[in-house]
């Protein structure tokens, strides 16, 4: 089994106090980091965050349509994966 990795990122003070303060803050940061991956925004790749409400019509939309980028434009098509009647 890989060893888990280290990541280090700065926080501004106030940040710092607080983690400081938490009896295990390791596993809150990978939880919370877990929690707002759930809910980047599938088209803008994470520039954007769905709310709870947003992130439920999209998995409902999702069940039937696919992302995928152009080969050719680089951009994110929408792709329907209902067969038409």
């Amino acid at each position: 089994m890989k060893k888990a990795d280290t990541v280090t990122f700065k926080v501004d003070p106030n940040l710092l106090e607080i983690l400081q303060s938490m009896p295990n803050r390791s596993e809150f940061i990978r939880s919370a980091i877990l929690h707002a991956l759930e809910h980047v925004c599938p088209l803008c790749s994470g520039a954007g965050v769905l709310s709870p409400a947003m992130k439920k019509c999209w998995d409902k939309f999702a069940e039937k349509h696919a992302i995928k980028k152009c080969s050719e434009s680089d951009q994110i098509e929408l792709l329907c994966n209902v067969e038409a009647d």
